[in-house]
């Protein structure tokens, strides 16, 4: 017998020998008088067996069957290792056709000493920002380098770009590291998806800013003010505002994002056997999309903040990287390997010594623009063909590698500068003012007498 059940025959056999009123053990049993006498005369006919549940000992009709028990740890052991339990749970109604709640396969996976491997929650904030009342009037971007394909394939940076006031994740794109390419790719979804945002919210990393650190240019210098970043040009030509984050914290939305993607996305680009950037870019859209469907919110305002492409401009004109350049007297441009002839125009027979914009596009294809018309180009002979290398951090003019047994000319060393003198160089001859004094008055002493 129970505790309960224990409890109830003291009470009723005091109540049989007189001890007790039925008030008293009503009070006792919390249950009502009448109920009390009702119990009272079953345990006169049936004795202690009256005071038992009458479904104690008998299995319940819905119990999981020890067959499906069986199969659930199996599955948790081997196809579906290191999957928490609720993202298990659905992983187990979308692919194994097999529908059980998050309680109860916590339940059996416990009891199987199984444990789900994300226990540790992170600690609340102690005061959270209200999320913005209408989607598309905030959003939030950022990078996580992480084991995404596992030991399948190299580590990648997932960039992600999620709506405030929704938690909606409206792109993302892997690349091998934190790249202007890869904001250009996602920026890119936004703007020919849901629309172009007021604001985006972000770190400091220097794909959005120049940092403190990096040195000025001659360009900067002359002009006074630091350039934008590719990324940043790109936010500007849009009309996006851009809002630094302070710390991690302050952007919570889309580290709290990274972490459930951390969490759930390994699993699924494991269980779809994805092992290459390639494949992991082309599976994005469909898990984001069923990602989409469960977490999304409503927004607390409608309509919606989401600004429509403007007409008349190329999507090509704007995600890309711009380097400015001026034309040679041959009509050419240069962009690293890379050497354009211009062609004639209706416009202009010669574009020598203007100052173009050649613009390198996600494809690798290279464009010349003047004053807004995209100019007819065609690459020379000498010149590669194959796209040029994606860009990395600020999209600045990658350094070439020397191949084996040649090294670059002084004007291509690191920073653009020209080595430093050798300790005998004449540049690092001091002179004493006196001696050099002395020296010039030698030399008009020589050439009077040698008159």
């Amino acid at each position: 017998m129970s505790q309960q059940a224990t409890q109830r025959l003291m009470v009723f056999n005091a109540l049989e020998r007189g001890a007790l009123q039925v008030t008293d053990a009503a009070t006792l049993l919390g249950r009502s008088v009448r109920q009390t006498q009702r119990l009272r005369a079953a345990y006169r006919q049936r004795g202690a067996a009256a005071l038992v549940h009458g479904n104690q000992g008998r299995p319940s009709p819905a119990r999981v069957p020890d067959t499906l028990r069986q199969r659930l740890v199996r599955l948790a052991r081997t196809t579906y290792a290191g999957v928490n339990f609720q993202h298990l749970s659905e992983l187990l109604q979308d692919r194994e056709d097999l529908i059980v709640s998050r309680p109860t396969l916590h339940r059996i996976l416990r009891a199987a000493g199984i444990h789900s491997p994300r226990t540790r929650r992170a600690p609340r904030h102690r005061r959270r920002r209200e999320r913005m009342p209408q989607a598309g009037m905030l959003v939030q971007c950022d990078g996580s380098q992480h084991a995404w394909l596992e030991q399948r394939g190299p580590t990648l940076v997932l960039h992600a770009l999620i709506d405030d006031a929704t938690g909606h994740v409206l792109a993302g794109w892997f690349d091998p590291q934190e790249t202007a390419h890869g904001y250009f790719q996602v920026f890119r979804q936004l703007a020919l998806g849901p629309g172009l945002p007021l604001a985006v919210y972000s770190d400091r990393h220097g794909i959005f800013k120049r940092t403190r650190t990096t040195r000025w240019t001659l360009e900067e210098q002359l002009q006074g003010q630091r350039a934008s970043t590719q990324v940043g040009r790109m936010l500007r030509e849009l009309s996006i505002t851009w809002v630094p984050a302070s710390s991690p914290q302050a952007k919570g939305r889309i580290e709290r994002l990274f972490g459930a993607l951390q969490d759930r996305l390994v699993v699924e680009l494991r269980l779809a056997g994805i092992s290459d950037q390639q494949a992991a870019n082309a599976f994005l859209p469909d898990f984001l999309a069923r990602y989409n469907a469960r977490f999304t919110r409503p927004p607390a305002q409608r309509p919606s903040a989401y600004r429509p492409w403007p007409r008349g401009l190329h999507p090509d004109t704007v995600f890309c990287f711009k380097y400015l350049r001026t034309v040679a007297n041959d009509n050419t441009v240069t962009l690293e390997e890379h050497t354009l002839q211009i062609l004639p125009d209706a416009h202009r027979t010669s574009y020598a010594k203007s100052r173009v914009d050649v613009h390198e596009r996600l494809d690798g294809t290279l464009a010349v623009v003047y004053q807004g018309r995209t100019l007819t180009t065609h690459p020379l002979p000498g010149s590669l063909s194959a796209p040029l290398p994606l860009r990395v951090r600020t999209g600045h003019r990658r350094r070439r590698t020397p191949s084996p047994g040649k090294s670059l000319p002084a004007s291509r060393t690191a920073r653009g500068h020209s080595p430093k003198p050798k300790p005998d160089h004449p540049w690092r001859r001091y002179i004493p003012p006196e001696k050099l004094q002395a020296l010039k008055q030698g030399q008009r002493r020589t050439f009077s007498l040698n008159r």
